[in-house]
């Protein structure tokens, strides 16, 4: 089958690699659509010697089980299902999981890919393919629910006006947060649709606000986005990094913040709120590329300050 490949050879195509075989519990998915996320761009960098098909925010049609026919997308962590952690329903920890186009699973960049059918959701119909990309980050977004909880009325903050940023942002306005969000491109606060804040650089923003969302994939932003935080306040980072940050913990102690890791969420609530018209996120969209400019299409994603790439797998 036809994939994007990373390899020592850069980003490229291959016709002739081989489709992944379902064991069992597993659905062949043929792929439609695929975005191009920040984590595909440093793994093409060399972020953990990543080799193979990469990809993970996609929409489908599975080809067998209960789904059958169906558009439909799936969750990117392929967890045992039989350990404690799955047990305890921390599947997403699952100490033998692989993770979709990033970790002993080929991803989404390809004709065909391969999840445990667990892992499946129906689109709704009211849901387009190219909303339906974004369930995954979405969910992401909405798993600030997780870390915390979301009162409406609280100030939050929010670093990073990128994808993933904007997302955080408009969730956290859903939510009724008093959200100000903070990054190079001010006018970007409008395409979300919602009534956000927008201050510009870090150094522009108040302080004392109840809740922190990084979300810029800069790990030299966190030492000062610590003095954003009021005492007993609540940091929520979203991003991970290929460099490692310094921060220095005294100002956590002693000012007793809360500092929460948040990384993957689940499907359902985001896809019904991208049913229920509540956040739009087409508006999103850069660029749309063919299957065969997959290699330009992500040249085009590295470049600085560039929105969602979509890639059209589909013949």
């Amino acid at each position: 089958m036809r994939a994007l490949l990373l390899d020592e050879r850069g980003v490229r195509l291959s016709d002739d690699v081989p489709a992944p075989t379902p064991t069992r519990g597993e659905v062949r998915v043929r792929v439609s659509k695929v975005g191009i996320c920040a984590t595909d761009l440093a793994l093409a960098r060399g972020y953990m010697d990543f080799r193979g098909v990469p990809g993970h925010e996609f929409v489908g049609v599975a080809l067998a089980g209960v789904h059958r026919g169906k558009r439909v997308v799936g969750e990117i962590n392929a967890a045992c299902g039989g350990c404690a952690e799955c047990l305890a329903g921390r599947d997403r920890h699952c100490p033998q999981r692989t993770v979709l186009g990033i970790a002993g699973r080929p991803g989404a960049f390809a004709e065909e890919l391969v999840l445990p059918e667990r892992n499946l959701h129906v689109v709704p119909d009211v849901v387009a393919d190219e909303a339906a990309v974004f369930t995954e980050p979405l969910a992401a977004a909405l798993a600030l629910r997780e870390a915390c909880e979301l009162v409406p009325g609280t100030s939050a903050l929010v670093v990073g006006d990128g994808k993933l940023g904007l997302l955080c942002a408009h969730v956290l306005h859903v939510h009724g947060l008093d959200v100000t969000l903070v990054g190079r491109h001010p006018e970007r606060a409008a395409l979300t649709g919602a009534a956000l804040r927008h201050a510009g650089a870090l150094t522009n923003a108040a302080r004392g606000f109840e809740l922190a969302v990084e979300a810029s994939g800069d790990p030299d932003v966190l030492a000062e986005l610590v003095t954003h935080v009021r005492p007993r306040g609540t940091l929520v980072l979203k991003t991970t990094s290929e460099r490692p940050s310094a921060l220095d913990l005294a100002p956590i102690v002693v000012h007793e913040l809360r500092l929460v890791g948040s990384r993957c969420g689940r499907f359902a609530p985001a896809l019904e709120l991208l049913a229920s018209g509540a956040i739009t996120v087409e508006r999103l969209i850069a660029a749309r590329y063919p299957f065969a400019d997959a290699p330009r299409a992500f040249e085009h994603a590295a470049h600085r300050g560039t929105l969602k790439i979509l890639v059209d797998v589909s013949p």
